[in-house]
């Protein structure tokens, strides 16, 4: 009985992936290391005003004329977010009451995210949407492909399952892409909020800006890290990677 087998790409979809992961895996230390140091570095630099990461979120916030999003604190380090479910702004222990360069700078990022919900930036309300469909298409991705090997005496039915799994994989390259242009923009408004409402002073400015810009290359190497794993999966499973034995 004829059969297929996937594995003829599996040498080519690891050169491929190696030659990918070293520049990717390189970027992800880069920026997880860049994170923490510049977070560290200006946790510890006292801003002139004495403003909290509360008090910088809320000024932001004044400034678009937003009174309903909350803010609160929430533990853990760089666990800061906002949540539009309660439309509330949390705040880690290191930022929340922390009168520092890094606790303005994060605080302001979140206060953006908050500023995107309530304009409609586009971006973050798309982000939103898909959010569901993207974490069962991750759930499901690896599954549906071990489905389509285990099925490959069929190979119509072996196929549909395989491309299903890797077209759910995508999902999860697609939510990286769209939270791109999230991040870069909430970081574009807290530094915007911060320079015109002067939260902080020009030379401030410039280790918030840092600290921003290094948790923004977290969110590329991510992307990067799925586009990688997509392309393995497709050179495994490509054209090429199909063939038949009797």
């Amino acid at each position: 009985m004829p059969y297929y087998s996937y594995g003829y790409g599996y040498d080519s979809a690891n050169l491929v992936y190696l030659i990918l992961l070293v520049p990717v895996l390189l970027l992800s230390l880069y920026a997880q290391a860049a994170v923490s140091g510049n977070f560290s570095r200006y946790s510890k630099v006292t801003n002139r005003r004495g403003l909290t990461g509360a008090q910088a979120a809320a000024g932001v916030l004044r400034a678009h004329g937003i009174t309903d999003v909350g803010i609160a604190r929430c533990s853990g380090k760089l666990t800061d977010h906002y949540d539009p479910r309660n439309n509330t702004i949390f705040l880690s222990d290191s930022v929340y009451d922390a009168a520092t360069v890094a606790a303005v700078g994060v605080a302001a990022h979140e206060a953006g995210h908050a500023v995107q919900y309530a304009q409609s930036y586009a971006p973050i309300k798309l982000r939103a949407a898909i959010i569901p469909v993207t974490n069962i298409g991750s759930k499901l991705a690896m599954p549906l492909i071990l489905i389509g090997l285990l099925l490959s005496y069929a190979a119509d039915v072996s196929y549909f399952f395989v491309y299903l799994g890797i077209a759910c994989f995508g999902l999860s390259l697609v939510f990286q892409l769209v939270t791109l242009p999230v991040e870069f923009n909430a970081s574009h408004r807290a530094l915007v909020a911060i320079d015109e409402g002067g939260l902080l002073t020009e030379e401030e400015q410039k280790g918030a800006k840092k600290t921003l810009t290094a948790a923004a290359l977290t969110y590329v190497a991510a992307t990067a890290t799925a586009l990688a794993q997509l392309l393995r999966l497709l050179v495994i499973f490509g054209g090429n990677g199909r063939r038949r034995r009797d």
